[in-house]
């Protein structure tokens, strides 16, 4: 059976520096953070007090005020995200819904949610839970009030696999379209993971970075002070078709999925494999699978969560799979601007690495001051890069040993 090109044609993003899209891309070209003080909860006794929260956020605006009450705010997200990516991909009326799916990841689900109605069980009994508490809280409802929203009846599920959840949401959906299930796929990852248990439980295993006096520079991925990622929220979504309906439909085409990979690390609970040997054959297998050599790689959107072990052991992989030639390739990280969005951080980032190809402009890794010798790469540190790339990578790892990598071709 003939496998279908897979293509980008819309994108929706809500994080930190901006509710949309285009005030998210303007940022990150800018360098502009969204990492401050959290003004969500009281935070005192916190070992971290900051995040990269989504701030003005309002459901109502996009949202059916009483389906507003009943959706978790991940899933809020979700739909805003997926809203935007469909108009942008000027979808219309679909032409068989059943060819239509929705895959949209989420490392954690509705912490929030589950907080709220563990603190009625505590004060009121079992009588006070919500029983909407369930249907909010599940980490595949997102997917679910997207396809309602929609009208897809499509492949329609959840990925979960911590940072590298919507990773494997985007690939997974192209291979519903290359194997022949889909047309059109819906796909990408949400996370609202900023509250209360997921900052001491972060803090409290010391992931987290503790620079409570400059939070704005807190998120340092490849710096040699570096301590610890930020914890952000947000969402990011893609509209993936087979590149002849996509065609046939006059879609402007954004960027071509030319392949990807996926390994796991199986060496530790949190921590990546010493000698990057996931990371290092989750790229590898992006290369076969998109049928190019190392050398055809311009840029690569990284993991790069801003944690001692991470920077250096994904600068490792990178230098094990690209030699001499990665020297010669744009590195960056957005988690220096809008935080570790989790289970949406992949999908984010592949918002990000599409936009470059298109427009030729890489954003740049902010914080980076004091050079960390074993990060020894090009990471824009000194702002955007304006460079015509046909070929970027973008890295998505999470704990457990996940590693997932997707390979980008511009389209002329």
């Amino acid at each position: 059976m003939k496998q279908s090109n897979v293509v980008v044609t819309g994108l929706g993003m809500v994080t930190a520096v901006g509710l949309d899209r285009d005030s998210t891309w303007q940022a990150l070209k800018a360098g502009r953070g969204g990492v401050a003080s959290i003004r969500s909860f009281p935070t005192e006794g916190y070992r971290t007090t900051f995040a990269a929260e989504v701030v003005g956020f309002d459901p109502d605006t996009f949202m059916d005020p009483k389906d507003a009450r009943k959706a978790d705010r991940f899933s809020q997200f979700a739909i805003k995200a997926a809203q935007e990516a469909v108009d942008h991909a000027a979808l219309g009326e679909l032409r068989d819904p059943y060819r239509a799916g929705v895959i949209i990841a989420s490392g954690i689900g509705g912490m929030l949610t589950f907080e709220e109605q563990h603190a009625r069980l505590l004060q009121r009994g079992p009588r006070g839970v919500s029983p909407m508490f369930i249907p909010m809280m599940i980490a595949d409802i997102a997917a679910g009030l997207v396809s309602i929203r929609f009208g897809m009846r499509g492949p329609n599920f959840g990925t979960i696999s911590a940072c590298a959840s919507s990773g494997h949401a985007i690939t997974t959906a192209c291979d519903q379209i290359r194997l022949g299930a889909a047309d059109v796929m819906l796909a990408g990852g949400s996370e609202a993971a900023v509250c209360p248990m997921a900052l001491a439980g972060f803090g409290n295993m010391k992931a987290l970075s503790s620079r409570n006096d400059d939070p704005a520079t807190a998120s340092r991925p490849f710096d040699r002070e570096r301590d610890g990622f930020v914890l952000g929220e947000g969402a990011g979504m893609l509209v993936l078709e087979s590149e002849d309906h996509a065609r046939a439909r006059g879609a402007a085409i954004l960027a071509r999925i030319a392949g990807y990979g996926a390994t796991a690390d199986a060496f530790h609970m949190t921590q990546p494999d010493n000698d990057g040997n996931g990371a290092q054959h989750s790229m590898l297998a992006a290369l076969k699978c998109a049928g190019i050599p190392p050398g055809a790689i311009g840029h690569i959107n990284a993991h790069g969560t801003s944690t001692p072990f991470n920077d250096k052991i994904e600068t490792l992989a990178i230098r094990k799979v690209f030699g001499a030639h990665a020297d010669r390739i744009k590195v960056n990280s957005v988690k220096s601007m809008v935080g570790h969005l989790l289970g949406a951080a992949g999908a984010v980032e592949a918002a990000a690495t599409i936009l470059a190809l298109k427009e030729g402009i890489i954003p740049p890794t902010i914080n980076l001051r004091n050079p960390d010798p074993e990060c020894d790469l090009d990471y824009c540190a000194s702002g955007a890069v304006h460079a015509q790339v046909e070929y970027a990578l973008s890295n998505s790892f999470g704990f457990g040993g996940h590693n997932v990598t997707i390979c980008f071709q511009a389209v002329p």
